[in-house]
């Protein structure tokens, strides 16, 4: 596959996955579509007008030629200076590695993060929080978001990949997208009465397996196992961790357990305020989940696959 095809099937398959729908999504790029128009010629000089496309702004080509052709990757949760420096010592072992596959955004992608958190909100509407209070409690978590990665140097590994002569590339809301959709549906399917048997449900996922092996696996945060599930509700994509405030609304509007990757303290404090139960599955087993169910299109396609950086290769 050429890198520009891989990019735009992550693309392709995030939409699939997102729990908006195609419609919601649609009408968000023909937002930005409009807004573009709307800007002097100065401002469209700047403006990342793979925006207009692509609704992932922490997806993206981040170093290489669109058009250079890709027989095998390698692909990790995080991909910083050291895995670059990794895959220039494998390709010069022999090993066929064109293309550097990161989770976690970096660079521009890494900046743009913030902007894909209002998804988040949808989510929520679906059951039951009011789509106006979503957005509200949505914008000032996200404007935090990004101050917080404002200092950060965003183009530090993009930067090693580049002088090193790799393509390097990010994939991190479709492949959320897909552990999200994959998770919520095993659980409807299943409808597992209590939080513990949640638990259970997540430790049949084999990475979750391996996440428990090292003591990273799924575990209740908030609550007890004994507790009725309910209505669970799985929050895995739309960026990052969303606000507080979103915790009391769920809670009254019936929904628990929280199936969440992670979550901070003081957000835990304010589930347990509003006796929301919550299951952490873990980060980096969640994320190897989306990461494989991805991994899984491009080894269809004939791309050769290598891993590092917390990914267990498992194929569905």
């Amino acid at each position: 596959m050429k890198l520009r095809e891989i990019y735009e099937l992550a693309i392709k398959t995030g939409i699939e996955a997102d729990p908006r729908g195609r419609d919601a999504v649609d009408a968000q790029l023909e937002k930005r579509k409009e807004a573009f128009e709307k800007l002097s010629d100065d401002d469209k000089a700047l403006y990342d007008t793979d925006k207009l496309t692509n609704p992932y702004s922490d997806t993206r080509i981040l170093a290489g030629d669109p058009d250079a052709e890709i027989g095998g990757l390698l692909a990790g949760i995080d991909m910083e200076t050291p895995e670059v420096v990794l895959a220039d010592r494998l390709r010069e072992k022999g090993e066929s590695i064109d293309l550097l596959m990161a989770h976690h955004p970096e660079g521009a992608a890494l900046a743009g993060l913030h902007e894909v958190m209002g998804l988040q909100a949808d989510l929520w509407h679906a059951y039951g929080v009011p789509i106006n209070v979503g957005d509200s409690l949505m914008d000032g978590r996200a404007r935090e978001v990004q101050r917080g990665l404002s200092p950060a140097n965003h183009a530090r590994a993009v930067d090693a990949a580049k002088l090193l002569g790799q393509s390097m590339m990010c994939v991190h809301t479709p492949a959320d997208n897909l552990v999200s959709q994959f998770l919520q549906k095993l659980i409807d399917d299943k409808a597992p009465r209590y939080v513990d048997d949640v638990v259970k449900l997540l430790k049949t996922i084999p990475e979750y397996q391996a996440g428990a092996r090292i003591g990273a696996g799924p575990r209740i945060v908030v609550g007890s196992g004994g507790h009725r599930a309910g209505q669970a509700l799985v929050v895995m994509t739309g960026g990052t961790g969303g606000p507080q405030g979103a915790i009391e609304k769920l809670s009254a509007a019936g929904v628990g357990p929280r199936v969440e990757m992670h979550m901070d303290e003081k957000t835990r404090k304010k589930a347990e305020e509003h006796h929301l139960n919550v299951i952490i599955a873990g980060h980096i087993a969640s994320d190897n989940i989306g990461v494989n169910l991805w991994l899984d299109k491009l080894e269809a396609r004939g791309v050769a696959i290598k891993t590092c950086s917390g990914v267990v290769r498992i194929k569905r």
